[in-house]
Parts: C-alpha cells; structure tokens; sequence
C-alpha cells in the first residue's frame, strides 16, 4: 500500500521539491497536530467536489481556531497547478492547513497564521472486496471535537497499521456506546432488502464528501439511505456491506471479523457504484 509522494509539493503558494520544504520545528501543526486538511481524489488532473472539501475544512477550521489563509478559488488553482507540475492527472491529493502559532511551545513569531501544504500521489491499490476487523472504544462520541478531520490523526493511522498487520484491510471503528462508527478513512453502511443504513454523524464518524453524495444520488436509483444508530449485533442480519471515501469511492466489504462474511459485490453496492461512476462522468463532462 505504501508508496512515496510526488517529488514536487506546493508551500504557501510555491511549488517547490519536497526535499527543499522547510517547516518551523516549533510550530504548534507539528508539536500539536494542530490543523486540518481533507484528502481527495485527482480526475484529469482538477481535485473532484473541491467545494464539498473546501466546505468542511472551513467548518472544521473554524472549530478548531485554524485561519484557512487562502481563498477556496486560489487553492483549486494551485492544485491544479500542481498535478500537471507532477504529472499527477489521476490520483490523490491531499491539501493542509497547518497552524503556526498557539499553546506553550510554539514559535509562530514571524510567521503566517497558518501554512498551506498540498501533496499528491498516486491512487492507493484497495482490494475490490474489503477484509474488516472490529475496533472497540475507537471513537468517543460526545468529544468536543468529534467528527473533526484535524492533522492529529496518529490514532487512526495506528489502528489501520495493526489491521493490516493482522490481514485485514482497515479496521471498523465503534464508539464508546458500542455503536458502529466509520472505518480509519472511510464511511461504512449496512444494507437491509434493498434499504441502506449508515450511523449517523453524532455516532463521532466524519462527514465524508462521498458520503454526502451517496445521499444525493441515491434516490435517483431507486435506492434509500437514512441514517440510523448501528452495533456490532447489526453486521449479522446485513444483506451486504460498503464503505465509501473519496479514493475508493464505492466498495464491497466481503468480511467482518469475527465472523460475518458477504457476497461482493452486492446487488445494491454495485447499484450505488454504478451510480456513483455516472456522477463523476457527469461532473468531468461539465469541466
């Protein structure tokens, strides 16, 4: 799954070699994950649903005291800019706002409120076919920060390392109240005779921009999705099981440790896929 970034990364404004990039050591993004940023996908090179992304980062910022000190039109242009620079026209990108100043060890003096940093790479290779695995207590729900997608994500990078060491492909989160939450970086709904559940967002999962366009598109394929309170209990009575994120879009999730297994793909899953691909196409088209 792991590979290198691109060689070239954008810097408050500047594409320059990663290697020549140079962060305080003393900024507060570094010494307290201290910012937020959004992972999306690259189609022909232009970030897709750029403003679904913008939007939540901005909902984000403001909560955790983080100024975006760029506007969302001089973002886009700027990642555009640096995928054709990288060659990147199909893969991922990730763009964050890093906070300087702020707490007891910081040194912010001279400095932006924030840097901007973007970096690209190539698509990870996910399995068609998802292996999870229960994490219980991953997510405490009533956290002031619940939902957040902030630059301290190391409990979420862990819990997907020890997944993968273990043969899974990510781990299923559940929260405090043993509710099912989300997996590491991606959205997670249970299907019931034709009918889609998801855990809702005070469940503490992220609202992913796939997501949000799942509940767009899916009544125009004669599908429904609500959002319903979900436990582990639920995984046995499912028909089928997806998860959704922005470089995996749509796939099938053929087993759940401890136990339950499914058909991939599904009938509603591919449905949703299928539906999802005409979304992406229509929105390229429009370009």
């Amino acid at each position: 799954m792991v590979s290198a970034m691109d060689p070239l990364i954008l810097h408050n404004g500047r594409i320059l070699p990663l290697a020549q990039a140079r962060l305080s050591p003393g900024q507060s993004g570094l010494l307290a994950g201290w910012g937020v940023f959004t992972t999306l996908r690259l189609y022909h090179g232009r970030p897709f649903e750029f403003h679904r992304h913008w939007q939540r980062m901005a909902r984000d910022a403001a909560r955790l005291g983080v100024e975006l000190v760029y506007g969302e039109e001089a973002v886009r242009d700027q990642i555009v800019e640096l995928a054709s620079a990288n060659q990147r026209f199909e893969g991922a990108g990730r763009v964050s706002f890093v906070r300087n100043g702020g707490g007891l060890w910081s040194d912010g003096v001279n400095q932006p409120p924030t840097d901007l940093l973007v970096f690209t790479r190539e698509l990870v290779a996910w399995p068609q076919s998802h292996r999870l695995v229960l994490q219980e207590n991953a997510v405490l729900s009533t956290a002031v920060l619940a939902g957040v997608k902030m630059l301290a994500w190391a409990p979420n990078t862990l819990l997907l390392e020890r997944a993968r060491s273990e043969g899974f492909d990510d781990a299923l989160l559940l929260n405090e109240k043993g509710e099912l939450v989300e997996c590491t970086s991606a959205n997670v709904f249970l299907v019931y005779g034709g009918r889609v559940l998801t855990p809702p967002l005070s469940s503490g999962c992220l609202r992913g921009v796939t997501r949000d366009v799942l509940f767009e598109i899916a009544p125009r394929a004669d599908v429904e999705i609500r959002e319903q309170i979900l436990t582990s209990s639920d995984l046995s009575g499912a028909d089928e099981v997806f998860i959704s994120s922005s470089t995996r879009e749509v796939v099938g999730v053929g087993y759940v440790s401890p136990g339950w297994t499914y058909a991939v793909p599904g009938e509603i899953t591919q449905t949703l896929e299928n539906a999802f691909q005409r979304y992406v196409r229509a929105a390229l088209a429009g370009l």
